[in-house]
């Protein structure tokens, strides 16, 4: 009997469990420091391989230095996690372009490889046990190819430019590319965020800033945010500050040769949030501001928004443009950020709100009525359903196309007049402060609608969500 217990022992992975401390012991860490950065995640059903849900992050703290002479990225990751189940191992989302140089569990000498952009360290961790895991790399960082057919969408995660600098953007997926992480939008955590550059560089992340300490800079976040909201660029920034409505302060970091209208449009900035407030309420977050980066597109990266330039200007790009570009990535940090969609069949939570509010300001500036409005986006939703396919089944081979912005956005139009005005924005602002830093799905929708309205809405929104025609009018 002995024997078989001796084995059977010999098998088993070391489970950590964190039992309370005995007399004289020092206390375990008191993980409830990072509650805030709890959630229940869930498996993503469009890119199952990204993402783990049997693990909630409660905090990164990312520490990071870049070399551009040697494009050498360095960091040491530290974070604090929970298992929402019994875990034979615990496995992270993370480069092969990276080197592992040493990892830690709670302290001990851990073993971990990565492979497959995944880092696994082979050590259990039961039910609702927590750890904190340390973790240091570093190497030359690299994109990945993104999952769609779009014009506007490059290779995702960090990109490294002719000059030596970074800039990132990573919906859905990418973080993986520049720190160890639980990359899914169900799994909302906390960041500290320091990153080292050499002298006369700049390195900016999301999040509002925590001081400098020589060419170090650091950011920290009291809001979770999802791994895709996340931003890093390191160049020869300038930056610029302003004061937003309630004395919100703002920063602008840009390059040389940003084009005009941009810069123009970037600096109304606070403009715009005053009116975004007045539609959906108090600005949710403690900082904003605008990091302008070599790319074709834009971001709603939280509390500082990653605004592209296009390489070659066109027509379309004049202030006009601009200012729907950037009045839509700011709705977003009602519409995405503090309220975000728990997986990725579900952009159309996100994109829908955030398009509607482009719209209503856009239409409101060019004196658009309701009825012009409507008719015009009627022709684009029956077009786009036809191309795409109704904006509540996404296609995982061609992410974010219009008809996840258009038609949720129409829908959106439909509640509206369904409801009247003052109603609708009642619900517009209670869906955002009811949920802060919540993520919401199709279902929960509908019942916040149905509860706020005293109206079932549940055959409308599905219509609209899931008809390969345009739904009619109501």
């Amino acid at each position: 009997m002995a024997l078989v217990i001796l084995l059977a022992g010999c098998t088993q992975r070391p489970t950590i469990t964190h039992p309370p401390p005995a007399a004289g012991q020092a206390p375990a860490i008191d993980y409830s420091a990072w509650k805030a950065g709890e959630s229940k995640p869930v498996a993503d059903p469009i890119y199952p391989a990204y993402g783990n849900d049997g693990i909630d992050v409660l905090h990164y703290g990312l520490d990071l230095s870049w070399v551009p002479d040697t494009k050498t990225l360095t960091g040491q990751a530290t974070l604090r996690l929970r298992a929402t189940r019994d875990l034979a191992e615990i496995k992270l989302d993370l480069s092969q372009k990276f080197q592992i140089d040493g990892i830690t569990l709670d302290g001990a000498a851990s073993a971990g490889a990565v492979a497959a952009d995944k880092l696994t360290i082979d050590k259990a961790l039961e039910e609702s046990g927590y750890a904190t895991l340390v973790v240091k790399y570093h190497g030359t960082p690299a994109p990945v190819k993104a999952p769609t057919a779009r014009g506007d969408f490059e290779a995702l995660g960090l990109t490294i430019t002719p000059d030596g600098g970074l800039w990132t953007m990573q919906e859905p997926y990418g973080a993986f590319t520049w720190y160890p992480v639980n990359d899914q939008p169900s799994d909302k955590a906390l960041y500290d965020i320091a990153i080292t550059v050499p002298e006369g560089w700049s390195g900016v992340a999301g999040g509002t800033p925590a001081g400098q300490e020589g060419t170090k800079f650091k950011y920290t976040t009291t809001d979770p945010m999802s791994s895709y909201l996340t931003t890093l660029a390191v160049a020869k920034y300038t930056k610029e500050t302003a004061t937003g409505p309630d004395g919100l302060p703002i920063a602008y970091w840009f390059r040389p040769g940003v084009d005009d209208n941009l810069m123009k449009t970037v600096r109304n900035t606070p403009r715009y949030l005053e009116w975004l407030q007045a539609k959906f309420g108090k600005y949710p977050f403690p900082s904003a501001g605008v990091v302008i980066v070599p790319s074709v597109s834009a971001m709603e990266t939280q509390q500082l928004v990653t605004m592209g330039t296009p390489k070659a200007s066109s027509p379309s790009q004049n202030a006009p443009y601009w200012e729907g570009v950037v009045v839509h990535e700011l709705a977003h940090h009602w519409f995405g950020d503090t309220v975000t969609t728990s997986n990725w069949n579900d952009l159309w939570l996100n994109e829908g709100w955030a398009m509607y509010a482009q719209y209503l300001f856009q239409n409101e500036r060019d004196r658009v009525g309701d009825n012009d409005f409507e008719r015009l986006l009627r022709a684009q939703d029956s077009s786009l359903r036809s191309r795409f396919g109704p904006p509540g089944k996404a296609d995982p081979k061609d992410f974010g196309r219009s008809n996840m912005y258009v038609c949720p956005a129409l829908m959106l139009h439909q509640v509206r007049k369904k409801i009247g005005d003052e109603a609708f924005f009642a619900l517009a602002k209670g869906w955002a402060a009811d949920n802060r830093n919540a993520v919401k799905d199709r279902s929960g929708f509908i019942s916040y609608l149905n509860s706020r309205t005293g109206t079932d809405f549940t055959d409308v929104v599905n219509a609209w969500l899931d008809s390969p025609t345009t739904p009619p009018a109501l």
